[in-house]
């Protein structure tokens, strides 16, 4: 009986627990969402045709790993995973964003 209750909480502490595996990966271009991506499934899409960026959602973080903009500083910004966190792509006029996800672990500092 505890075994079972143990196992039981177990199970619902992997599936259940706070940050990545709820939150999403929210795709906007123009100002229009045009994708929603579970954060905790690994996969990677092609947002675009001519002007393109290639998401990778691997891990609970998501990145932009490939894209065919000038300056490539979307690229340079790293993987995100955490509620509010944005990746954005000017020329290509795309905003990947995190909803849901796990909360920064503090707003801002002061002195």
């Amino acid at each position: 009986m505890i075994l079972g209750v143990l196992l039981a909480a177990a199970l619902l502490y992997l599936f259940l627990r706070p940050g990545a595996a709820g939150g999403w990966v929210v795709v906007t271009r123009d100002g229009v969402e045009t994708a929603r991506y579970p954060l905790g499934q690994d996969r990677t899409v092609t947002i675009g045709d001519g002007d393109y960026n290639v998401l990778e959602i691997r891990d609970g973080a998501a990145a932009v790993i490939e894209a065919n903009c000038g300056d490539h500083t979307c690229m340079r910004m790293g993987a995100i995973s955490r509620d509010g966190e944005t990746i954005v792509c000017l020329p290509h006029h795309l905003i990947v964003s995190i909803e849901g996800g796990e909360a920064a672990p503090f707003d801002a500092a002061a002195q």
